[in-house]
């Protein structure tokens, strides 16, 4: 008798249009993963009746619900339609200027590009994008190139390039055209999406399938180790299981061939200053989903949508006041984490912008090694963003040139 292997094992994620309805089995993707152990549980209620006989009579199976988690490597395309439905706004083009005249100048690390008219606030670029020069008779060393935006005014965007090369002074260059990669997502402060998914484990070596539906992404964690690959992982809950010997999704579409992004390769800005010294960051968002059972049913009806809180903690060598006194002194501030899948100059990007947080402490260790300091922070609403602005009015901001 064969028994299951999990390299043989398939996972498979589609959109439900009904909640708790599997939608058509056409059209899943399958998902890479690290793991996931999505599976059914059961509440069960055991008698409590006081017997003559000192025994245990009778114990029940009651509301069924589905619990576990995806886990992954993170990178770009492979997981932005979960990131969309966790952060309730679809994915949409970045914006793109054209027909401009710009100067670039600066030294490295710092570089600017100066606009001769118009207004890159108004256009809707923001701090934390990463952009390209696409047009323009610009030398080459400046085209096509991933560049950052750690400031911005109406008319000077100040980047920094995300494989750390230069930029060639020159301008103004006529007929030039500076575009955000890819597609962003933010939290929105209204016209918030709710998306359910059904997931199929195809164990493929033993003919059988699980298919759960009803999932919703209960929390996200992201991981940035100094060293290695990023790392994510997705909190699901759910309504049911169906389970048969035959695949439910056909032909699902291949597990995306996109690089995975790690902390060596890309820019973390602290208060909008490059920081050298940290050792690591962890970004948490919870949806908050909630739901409860109904008499008459097994299964949950809903989960409901909560606020969705972000939270995390970074790591950093203790060399200065800095970082320190931000948590001191309640000083707000922003961060903004930007990587790539490799060190070219057009290499996929993700970056997470955070416009403002607040740091909840600072502890250090002590040994014989470098002092490390863990600052925890809680991320919140940017009141101050939005059109016309150099931020969202958002929480956190993600981009994906893949996605």
């Amino acid at each position: 008798m064969p028994q299951a292997s999990g390299i043989f094992k398939q996972v498979a994620l589609k959109r439900e249009v009904t909640y708790g309805t599997v939608p058509a089995a056409s059209g899943a993707q399958l998902m890479r993963r690290a793991q996931s152990t999505i599976d059914l549980t059961k509440e069960t209620y055991q008698s409590a009746e006081i017997r003559p006989d000192m025994q245990v009579a009778d114990f029940r199976h009651g509301v069924r619900r589905i619990q576990g988690s995806l886990q992954g490597e993170l990178s770009p395309k492979t997981y932005s339609d979960i990131f969309a439905a966790v952060l309730k706004r679809e994915f949409t083009a970045g914006v793109s200027a054209t027909s401009l005249s710009i100067t670039v100048a600066g030294t490295a690390p710092n570089f600017t590009l100066t606009r001769a008219a118009g207004s890159y606030l108004t256009d809707g670029f923001k701090i934390g994008d990463v952009v390209r020069l696409t047009a323009g008779t610009f030398n080459a060393n400046n085209l096509n190139k991933n560049l950052l935006i750690i400031g911005l005014t109406a008319t000077v965007a100040t980047v920094m390039t995300l494989n750390g090369t230069t930029l060639t002074a020159e301008g103004p260059i006529a007929s030039a055209t500076v575009g955000v990669q890819g597609k962003k997502t933010f939290i929105p402060t209204s016209g918030h999406t709710d998306v359910s998914y059904s997931m199929e484990h195809w164990f493929n070596d033993i003919s059988q399938s699980e298919v759960y539906t009803g999932l919703k992404m209960d929390k996200v964690g992201i991981d940035l180790p100094p060293t290695g690959m990023a790392k994510v992982s997705f909190d699901l809950m759910g309504q049911n299981m169906i389970s048969s010997a035959t695949r439910y999704f056909t032909s699902p579409t291949a597990v995306t061939s996109n690089g995975i992004v790690a902390a060596v390769n890309g820019i973390l800005l602290v208060n909008g200053t490059a920081q050298s010294v940290v050792t690591g960051l962890q970004i948490n968002i919870d949806p908050t989903f909630s739901g409860d059972p109904v008499v008459g049913s097994n299964t949950v009806p809903n989960l409901f949508a909560g606020p969705v809180s972000v939270t995390g903690q970074f790591t950093a060598y203790f060399t200065d006041a800095t970082l320190r006194d931000l948590f001191v002194n309640e000083t707000e501030t922003s961060l903004v984490v930007s990587l790539t899948t490799d060190n070219t100059a057009t290499a996929d990007v993700l970056t997470l912008t955070i416009p403002r947080i607040k740091l909840g402490g600072q502890q250090k260790n002590d040994g014989t090694g470098g002092i490390v300091q863990t600052f925890p922070f809680t991320a919140l609403l940017n009141t101050n963003g939005g059109s016309g602005t150099s931020s969202e009015q958002t929480t956190l901001v993600m981009q994906d040139t893949a996605a």
